[in-house]
């Protein structure tokens, strides 16, 4: 097997396990933050940024702090607010002093546009994963270099609706350059592939399964949710179909009597690469 497609296989094997869907629920809203941790998310997000009103931080951090002081049944990130902001440090010396045996699991930082932000939050918050929030046309600039600033950054994403704003543009197709620049600083920062951003229109349910099937496409896993009825369209979305196994199941066949390179019956062509893609899609297909 070539370099290329032993990479291809490193990476399957670790996407099998990386999380679909990620939850945001508001920081000051205990019941909706319980109730989140059942509804099948993969990750869980608290919000202490823009779903907490000005006068609802403290708070919020106090509801937070509670929330992550137990173990919890599945992995709590917390979105601090901008790391440019007065109320970033507030929310950092509250969740480092949270027990390390607690529900904390990572941290979202919002608004992130160089790499010195990520290696003084990784400072000031030790042995926290963090994951960046690009949201702006100097993040998207510098986002390999941020995708490489620290061994604590796990992970980089787009914030969209920010990023649109910036950047003045009105289409979605407007942000596909920005989208691929993030999924290729990514892979080429041996980081997970990113998930996308949030789809704001939680009743278009029509409209999040056509972006999830854009965004595959593109390269991002998985996705950003903001009702629990998203949940399902996102999970759908990004495993795979049943013509793409019986598809990675042909492809396996083939290869098990088959030595190098050849073309199915089909007319497909396999290699090792594709084999390894095939071991993905099945790899997917039985994820718990």
């Amino acid at each position: 097997m070539t370099t290329n497609a032993t990479e291809t296989a490193e990476t399957s094997k670790a996407t099998e396990a990386l999380p679909l869907t990620w939850l945001y629920v508001p920081g000051d809203r205990p019941e909706v933050m319980a109730k989140a941790l059942v509804v099948g998310a993969d990750v869980v997000v608290v919000d202490l940024e823009d779903a907490v009103a000005p006068d609802r931080k403290e708070y919020a951090r106090a509801a937070t702090a509670d929330l992550l002081a137990e173990p919890l049944p599945v992995p709590v990130h917390v979105r601090v607010n901008a790391l440019d902001g007065p109320e970033s440090a507030a929310d950092l010396h509250a969740l480092a002093a949270l027990p390390a045996l607690g529900g904390l699991a990572g941290l979202r930082l919002p608004k992130v546009s160089s790499p010195a932000q990520i290696v003084r939050t990784a400072e000031s918050a030790p042995h926290l994963p963090l994951y960046a929030l690009l949201e702006s046309a100097l993040a998207v600039e510098h986002a390999y270099a941020i995708a490489t600033a620290h061994p604590a950054l796990r992970g980089i994403t787009l914030g969209e609706a920010d990023l649109r704003a910036d950047l003045g543009v009105r289409d979605d197709a407007g942000l596909d350059w920005p989208r691929s620049r993030v999924v290729l600083a990514a892979r080429a920062a041996g980081l997970a592939p990113p998930p996308q951003s949030v789809h704001p229109d939680v009743r278009d349910l029509a409209g999040l399964a056509a972006s999830c099937a854009h965004g595959r496409a593109l390269g991002f896993f998985g996705r950003a949710a903001i009702h629990p009825r998203q949940l399902a369209v996102i999970e759908a979305a990004y495993l795979p179909t049943p013509e793409e196994i019986e598809t990675a199941e042909s492809v396996l066949e083939a290869a098990a009597s088959h030595a190098g390179a050849q073309a199915l019956p089909d007319g497909r062509f396999i290699d090792p690469a594709v084999v390894a893609g095939a071991h993905r899609t099945l790899s997917l297909a039985h994820r718990d």
